[in-house]
């Protein structure tokens, strides 16, 4: 008897530390890489997810998108610590027709399915799909993400559409409200590592080619990353996606992993792998930081430091190279520098932590 409920025992706990996260040695295959070796490892480990159907996605966001009090989680409508103008109840409040916010919630495509043509797997792909009032999904289009400083319109918990003021594009876009921008950005490092070579014939957008972020579009996300770190609510949703899917998002599991391929970690900028990408170090920088500038480029030129606001915290004219900031009085955080003469732009992202 004390045998049999011994395995009664076991056999829920070791369910319960299994499904609970990422299976034991998942990532094993990516261990010690970077940049686009990396990111090619994350997807072969990745594909090949269970694909659902349209339809039964109302059903998974009842387990991938519930609050704690049973109401859906929509990140356009949701306001954290604070009681957001309306919530749905699933299966009641689903879309329909809509004429105004708080009519019902839909089927969002974070990563706007025109961007990939409608084509399956991308378009039931839950690491990318979310419960969204219907009303503002409609307000966002298929406008990328992004920031702006004169918003046009502004939804009932801050979202805003507007023209961009970050640097590098000027077109509208949409901007979720800060408590979800790391979300967002760990969904479109999701899609460009998902969908890593199978993009072929992708229409893309003003912020992706096929599946991979452009440069002014890396330098917003990456900041919205480590702005907004990992939450309980992505780690939740990983797992009850992952019960669907059986594949991860590798960004939620293992926040290093954007650094590695696209950052600081990843050898882009030694490599000149990117001609638009200039050299920095030390980066994270706690007191100076060092830019290198490609070839001869000893003349006069102006030197921008960006916040992901797109706010300029530092505009002067420099001359000569390698540059060297003083950052001890700029606070923690993700900035680009932005070097420009009358030919040329480039760029480079710093973190300054103190």
């Amino acid at each position: 008897m004390n045998k049999k409920y011994s395995i009664l025992f076991f056999i829920p706990l070791f369910w319960s530390i299994t499904l609970s996260g990422q299976p034991a040695g998942y990532y094993s295959t990516a261990d010690g890489l970077t940049g686009t070796t990396l990111q090619q490892a994350l997807h072969d480990i990745i594909d090949n997810q269970t694909v659902s159907s349209y339809d039964n996605l109302w059903i998974h966001f009842q387990s991938t998108d519930k609050k704690s009090d049973g109401k859906v989680w929509d990140m356009y409508s949701d306001i954290p610590s604070a009681t957001p103008a309306y919530v749905y109840t699933f299966v009641t409040n689903q879309c329909g027709n809509y004429n105004s916010e708080g009519d019902c919630y839909n089927r969002e495509h974070s990563f706007p399915k025109s961007w990939f043509n409608d084509l399956t797997p991308m378009y039931t792909d839950l690491f990318h799909l979310y419960p969204t009032d219907g009303y503002v999904n409609g307000k966002r289009g298929n406008y990328p993400f992004g920031v702006t400083t004169s918003p046009e319109w502004t939804s009932t918990n801050g979202s805003k559409l507007g023209y961009s003021s970050f640097p590098g594009y000027t077109g509208k876009i949409f901007e979720p409200i800060n408590s979800y921008k790391g979300d967002f950005a760990r969904t479109y490092f999701y899609m460009a590592t998902r969908y890593y070579g199978e993009d072929a014939g992708w229409p893309g957008s003003d912020m992706v080619t096929g599946s991979q972020l452009k440069p002014w579009a890396l330098n917003m996300l990456m900041g919205w990353d480590l702005n907004d770190p990992v939450s309980q609510k992505e780690i939740d949703r990983n797992n009850a996606v992952y019960l669907i899917q059986h594949n991860r998002n590798p960004f939620i599991d293992n926040p290093d992993y954007a650094d590695l391929i696209w950052g600081t970690q990843s050898g882009i900028n030694d490599n000149n792998v990117n001609s638009e990408i200039l050299r920095s170090w030390p980066n994270p920088a706690t007191g100076n930081v060092t830019i290198e500038l490609p070839g001869n480029y000893s003349f006069i030129y102006n030197m921008k430091i960006v916040d992901v606001s797109g706010r300029t915290i530092l505009d002067k004219t420099v001359m000569g190279q390698p540059v060297t900031i003083d950052v001890t009085t700029i606070e923690t955080g993700f900035y680009i520098v932005i070097i420009s003469d009358n030919n040329k732009t480039l760029t480079t992202r710093i973190i300054v932590s103190h």
